[in-house]
């Protein structure tokens, strides 16, 4: 069985006065929440043998940040596909992970990190798909079991079996009240 992880960096920082939006670093809260979703990581023994990411410097800070909580070294391919990719391109992403891998994390941004879990797991009675459909937010992370090779990855093939939000670990990260 192969897991696929998903994870969306954290919230940068809007404010920040830079010229392109791959530039655009975490803010405070951002880094408090990516830190949180590590150590939540760990705790629940998650390890991957193939990871990939999006090299915008939110993506980068990010996993800076689940690094420190996460207590080791996730060391991604950067992909510069991954970078505001749709479902579609991921997905194909996903296709050229290695045979040898069991359990690969896909870092990026959304919509196409959504849509590739509503793509991947069927539709139905599912409440954490349905909580995807709401909203992924920043730094949240879904897993993805499926059955097969990685380049049979297909729409509805996959089962959710885990989706974490912030807010879900500390409710003061959850959505500004403004």
């Amino acid at each position: 069985m192969k897991t696929l992880t998903l994870l969306r960096h954290a919230k940068s920082g809007w404010d920040d006065p830079v010229a392109r939006d791959f530039d655009r670093p975490l803010n405070a809260k951002g880094k408090r929440a990516a830190a949180m979703v590590g150590r939540h990581m760990r705790s629940l023994g998650l390890v991957f043998d193939h990871a990939i990411a999006s090299p915008a410097v939110r993506v980068s800070e990010t996993l800076e940040q689940i690094e420190s909580g996460y207590g080791r070294t996730i060391a991604p391919a950067l992909d510069r596909r991954v970078y505001l990719a749709s479902a579609a391109t991921l997905l194909d992403v996903v296709h050229g992970f290695p045979a040898e891998a069991e359990s690969a994390l896909l870092v990026g941004h959304n919509p196409g990190l959504e849509d590739l879990v509503l793509l991947l797991v069927a539709d139905g009675a599912d409440p954490l798909r349905d909580a995807v459909e709401d909203k992924y937010p920043t730094a949240s992370v879904a897993e993805l079991q499926f059955e097969g090779e990685w380049g049979d990855f297909a729409a509805g093939t996959a089962r959710l079996t885990r989706f974490i939000r912030p807010r879900d670990l500390d409710p003061t990260l959850g959505p500004d009240a403004d």
